[in-house]
């Protein structure tokens, strides 16, 4: 008979540790993306495609896309932690075996990588930021909000790639949510140009669907300090919601995954 779900303790937190070490000894390797990725896309999109675009609501495009720019390293950093990596742990490494086999159980092992996951989103949007504040295209001090929402941002996309991983029979079966998932929403949720350029039924669809598209919203609102409440207040309990269910959903099925 199969055991119920247990809500997590404490010990999540040691996988959490876990990762932390095997992620600061290749500090060099991992920080060199958010530091070299805005410098990139500012310098293309920003100021290279932004001579010919000009201003987008009333504001410079490099100001307008860069709050993209970190709602796209929330999404990347944790959705590919919590596939790509943690299928590499889980699978070959069979890192989680070692796990179960002391007193951590299935749920503490899957929290923690997911609370890992919410972890990289924070490291690398507070990286990312400090780069897009020295190129003075976020406002201070309204941006620094940014990195406390960047981990329940982080924790959402992790969730979701948790539900994935633990569905994928093979770890080239998670190309299909990387192309299926992930770029649509990279192309059509307010990141390089506004939402309110598309159809009605499509911008319907990207906010009733699209996780990015209310990370860009909120995110945006942040860096531009032009917040409007409402639409604040909606995607900040959207996500939450979305966040709240599948964090559990997420460790139900990697328990099904994980118990034979």
């Amino acid at each position: 008979m199969r055991l119920p779900v247990r809500f997590p303790t404490r010990r999540m937190f040691r996988v959490w540790q876990r990762n932390r070490d095997a992620f600061v000894k290749t500090y060099l390797v991992n920080f060199l993306p958010p530091f070299v990725e805005p410098v990139l896309y500012l310098l293309a999109l920003g100021y290279g495609l932004g001579m010919f675009v000009g201003e987008i609501e009333g504001v410079p495009y490099a100001a307008f896309v860069a709050p993209a720019l970190l709602s796209i390293s929330m999404m990347n950093s944790s959705f590919f932690e919590c596939t790509y990596s943690s299928f590499v742990r889980m699978y070959y490494q069979k890192t989680y075996d070692a796990m179960v086999a002391t007193p951590l159980s299935i749920e503490d092992v899957i929290a923690g990588e997911l609370l890992w996951g919410a972890t990289r989103s924070l490291v690398y949007t507070s990286a990312m930021l400090a780069v897009l504040v020295a190129f003075g295209v976020v406002a201070l001090p309204s941006s620094l909000l940014v990195v406390p929402f960047s981990f329940l941002a982080g924790l959402m996309f992790s969730s979701i790639a948790m539900c994935f991983t633990a569905v994928s029979p093979t770890i080239d079966t998670l190309n299909y949510p990387a192309f299926l998932f992930v770029t649509p929403m990279f192309l059509f949720s307010g990141t390089f140009f506004p939402l309110s350029v598309l159809p009605g039924p499509v911008q319907a669809f990207a906010l009733a669907a699209l996780p990015l598209a209310h990370v860009v919203l909120v995110t945006r609102m942040t860096t531009l300090a032009a917040f409007s409440p409402v639409p604040l207040l909606a995607s900040l309990a959207w996500i939450s919601a979305v966040t709240g269910v599948l964090f559990f959903f997420a460790i139900s099925l990697m328990r099904k995954r994980l118990v034979v």
